[in-house]
């Protein structure tokens, strides 16, 4: 297929409509943050059983993004786009119906599962639709989905709960994957990458810089959602606050960040991507630590600051993603990556983080976070692909 040299007419409404995809289905995965507390006073269950969600959602997720990664090049990026959207609908009109705690992981697993399978095929997709030139810039306005939900979703929750309960809520996500499920169909074009996913795996697996990037995504991901995931519980549950105000807290906090995962995508092309790595990641393990040692009043700035600086950190990796890995690698690797550094960044740190709200304080867990990610973010330096 020709690929598009510019950002204008056909090629930009194709990215933002990708981009709006990518918001909404970002959007689901987290939205449990904001009604954690509410489900864990519905439940009766405490911080870790409640992060537990997390730990499921995101085991989903790993499993899910290395299938994709393995299988979606053959299947056709098109087509698992579609299956992906179509399951987050089915499980968004039925997580209403769980009244069992228990059950609620199970959703939260299969949730995981079917949001899992669009990046490993979105990027191969947006990389085969646009020059390589044009990368840098095509992922960071379409990761600019993620910083939106990250940014929006509290802010939607608390519109959304003057109006229905927490459950109605996963109903108006069902409605808008139909929606948006109908028109991907008519608007993409399917791309097929023939190869053999059993040899490429053996192949991959053996790159050092495969589990260099993961490590380092790790940390990325669990200064991210990690912190985004237990920030309502930490604010209401072990500093006193409303939960309206907690989630207003919690999205203003990421209001400037969609600016910077734009603005990072558009310095990668230009400048040192090795070193932007570094700077992103270090600085936000800075503003890690000092959350969990400042005091209270600090809290609102600190997470500004922390989330202005990781929200680049992701545009930025996918970049190095599709730079380190040759074309029919990419979307393997991509799946690799992701599921191991969304299973243990977005999932095991929060319940982690929960653990330690429920032994000794959130505090404690924040802090040695921030310390560990900073011993992560020299590990750019061992990328040798990347310049």
């Amino acid at each position: 297929m020709a690929r598009f040299e510019e950002f204008r007419g056909k090629a930009l409404t194709f990215l933002f409509f990708m981009l709006f995809v990518w918001f909404v289905s970002f959007s689901i995965r987290i939205v449990f943050s904001p009604i954690l507390p509410l489900v864990e006073d519905e439940f009766a269950v405490n911080h870790a059983k409640a992060s537990a969600i997390f730990t499921f959602l995101s085991a989903g997720y790993g499993l899910s993004v290395i299938l994709s990664g393995l299988f979606s090049g053959r299947a056709g990026y098109k087509r698992t786009i579609m299956l992906s959207l179509g399951l987050l609908a089915c499980l968004a009109f039925l997580i209403p119906a769980v009244h069992r705690f228990y059950l609620l992981y199970f959703a939260a697993f299969f949730l995981g599962f079917a949001h899992g399978m669009y990046i490993p095929s979105a990027i191969p997709l947006i990389t085969e639709y646009y020059t390589e030139k044009n990368w840098g810039k095509a992922i960071a306005i379409h990761d600019t989905g993620a910083s939106l939900a990250i940014f929006a979703t509290p802010l939607v929750v608390l519109f959304l709960l003057h109006f229905f309960p927490w459950r109605g809520i996963f109903v108006v996500y069902g409605c808008a994957f139909v929606v948006f499920l109908g028109v991907f169909c008519l608007a993409a074009t399917e791309v097929k990458i023939h190869d053999p996913a059993r040899a490429l795996f053996r192949e991959i697996v053996r790159i050092r810089s495969l589990w260099f990037m993961t490590c380092i995504w790790v940390f990325g991901a669990g200064s991210n959602l990690g912190i985004y995931s237990i920030t309502p519980l930490y604010l209401t549950k072990e500093l006193g606050l409303t939960i309206d105000y907690a989630n207003t807290i919690l999205g203003v906090s990421r209001l400037v960040s969609i600016g910077v995962a734009v603005a990072c995508g558009f310095i990668v092309d230009r400048f040192s991507l090795r070193r932007i790595m570094f700077f992103l990641l270090a600085v936000t393990s800075v503003f890690t630590v000092l959350l969990g040692l400042s005091p209270v009043r600090h809290t609102g700035v600190l997470l500004f600051f922390q989330a202005f600086f990781v929200t680049g950190f992701f545009p930025v990796g996918l970049v190095a993603i599709a730079r380190t890995f040759a074309r029919e690698m990419r979307g393997l690797a991509t799946g690799v990556i992701l599921s191991a550094s969304f299973f243990m960044g977005g999932g095991v740190m929060p319940w982690l983080l929960g653990v330690s709200g429920d032994l000794y304080s959130f505090r404690l867990g924040i802090t040695i976070l921030g310390v560990l990610t900073l011993f992560a973010s020299t590990l750019v330096f061992r990328l040798r692909e990347l310049k």
